[in-house]
């Protein structure tokens, strides 16, 4: 789930000190689901004017580590950050465009924790990507299937 709070108390309620740049970065991933760091890099940017990508590279972690926001790491692609955290929902990313949309856990308890061998680890989490296409390159593929 997405945390509705105000960025400042967001901040506070998990001991971060307050800064522009922490501020920024949260709202540019709260802004843009599924954002890589160039991408949010270039929205921080256009509210804070100058601001190294190793400065915004350092809040990602210290947001991430603090569980504001949620890095995914899809195979072939550099990471994406979203501001849903706590819910342990997953991805499905289209294999031709690269598009990523959220898919809900099953409803009640999260029956994907539930490991068939679980090797003696306490499971506090799971993470499912399903790959495939999404609907507007399927219907891409098709239009050109048929005029070839």
């Amino acid at each position: 789930m997405v945390d509705v709070r105000e960025p400042e108390e967001m901040l506070r309620a998990a001991q971060l000190r307050v800064t522009r740049p922490r501020l920024a970065v949260l709202e540019a991933v709260r802004a843009q689901p599924h954002a890589d760091a160039d991408t949010i890099i270039g929205a921080v940017r256009e509210v804070l004017g100058t601001v190294s990508k190793q400065a915004v590279y350092d809040v990602l972690a210290a947001l991430t580590q603090a569980r504001l926001v949620n890095r995914i790491e899809p195979s072939g692609s550099p990471a994406r950050y979203e501001a849903r955290v706590g819910d342990n929902h997953h991805h499905v990313i289209c294999r031709s465009c690269g598009e990523i949309a959220d898919v809900d856990c099953a409803v009640g308890e999260a029956p994907c924790l539930h490991a068939s061998n679980d090797h003696g680890f306490a499971i506090d989490e799971a993470e499912v990507i399903y790959w495939g296409t999404c609907p507007a390159c399927v219907a891409k593929k098709t239009l050109e299937n048929e005029s070839t």
